[in-house]
């Protein structure tokens, strides 16, 4: 029997399909934690506007009377707060009644504090703790806390999380007899079989997201290669300045990465937009679910037969 007829008949049988299996395998294995990470830090940030405005505070403003101090006059009142500081900025408040964000710095260590602009009387922080672990979030899911070195390391786990993607697309084929069922979930089945049917279906409805995900994720973490072919496709002018078609592709890039539709299509308002974000951050959790049951099976394959195999050595000895 041919090799393609094998695989489309028993695809269990064929050589490469074990050894896509393995490298299935062992590409969750090494990344699994990251893609874990990402896939949860993900969902949380399709809604990153809303998270913002819940974080944000209101401004404070002062019940003060008499002059406005000035700017040099609210610098004396940071400088006799904190003596050890360096003025680095005073910000300037569309309101007046609004406290005054003043940057302090004494060498590395930098504070933005808020300052009543009547009375010079520190208020509280110009950035909350909440609103720095909104920010810690974000830079935890683009940059890995790590700049750009980190975001270079996205775009190789994004690369690592398509061949996941793909790997597990040749996987899941069970054979033209048997493919519906790697569509849905046998409920009655033993638990071990209940995993790969519940991995496998999930895998196989949301490979399509996953694969739009890693490919996306490459370009945000490493831009530089799609640019460069973008500008050999369609190299820039001073006509094509700001209407080239590579441009808008790229852009899309950005825009089915975060699931940002709103005002993109004719029609697509705050519901549409709304739904969009619904479907993003559900279909960016599955990641985090393929994991967990990953894991489970990879344990009952390799960790459980290992850690019996040790405890017979030990007794024996």
């Amino acid at each position: 029997m041919p090799w393609w007829q094998q695989w489309i008949r028993q695809p269990q049988s064929v050589w490469l399909r074990r050894a896509i299996f393995q490298i299935h395998l062992w590409t969750g294995v090494g990344v699994g934690l990251y893609v874990l990470m990402i896939s949860l830090t993900g969902s949380v940030l399709v809604y990153r506007n809303e998270l913002y405005t819940a974080v944000t505070p209101k401004p404070i403003m002062s019940t003060g009377s008499g002059p406005r101090l000035t700017t040099d006059q609210l610098k004396d009142a940071a400088t006799r707060a904190y003596p050890r500081y360096n003025i680095a900025n005073v910000g300037r408040p569309r309101n007046p009644r609004q406290a005054v964000p003043i940057l302090l710095v004494r060498g590395r260590d930098k504070q933005e504090r808020l300052f009543d602009p009547y009375t010079g009387d520190d208020v509280g922080e110009a950035v909350t703790r909440s609103v720095r672990l909104a920010f810690r979030l974000l830079d935890l899911h683009d940059n890995l806390l790590a700049g750009k070195t980190g975001r270079r390391v996205n775009a190789f786990g994004a690369i690592l999380t398509t061949v996941l993607g793909l790997t597990g697309l040749i996987i899941w084929w069970p054979g033209i007899k048997n493919w519906r069922r790697g569509l849905t979930v046998h409920w009655k089945a033993r638990w071990k079989r209940f995993t790969w049917d519940l991995h496998s279906m999930m895998g196989f409805w949301t490979v399509g997201f996953i694969l739009v995900f890693g490919l996306t994720g490459i370009y945000l973490g490493n831009p530089t290669p799609f640019e460069n072919v973008a500008d050999y496709l369609q190299p820039l002018t001073e006509e094509n300045a700001g209407f080239r078609v590579v441009d808008k592709v790229l852009y899309w890039f950005a825009y089915l990465h975060f699931g940002r539709f709103g005002g993109r299509f004719p029609g697509c308002g705050r519901t549409c937009n709304a739904a969009f974000k619904v479907v993003w951050a559900v279909f960016g959790f599955m990641p985090a679910c393929l994991f967990v049951t990953g894991a489970v099976m990879w344990w009952n394959r390799v960790l459980r037969h290992g850690v019996r195999y040790s405890q017979r050595s030990n007794n024996a000895a």
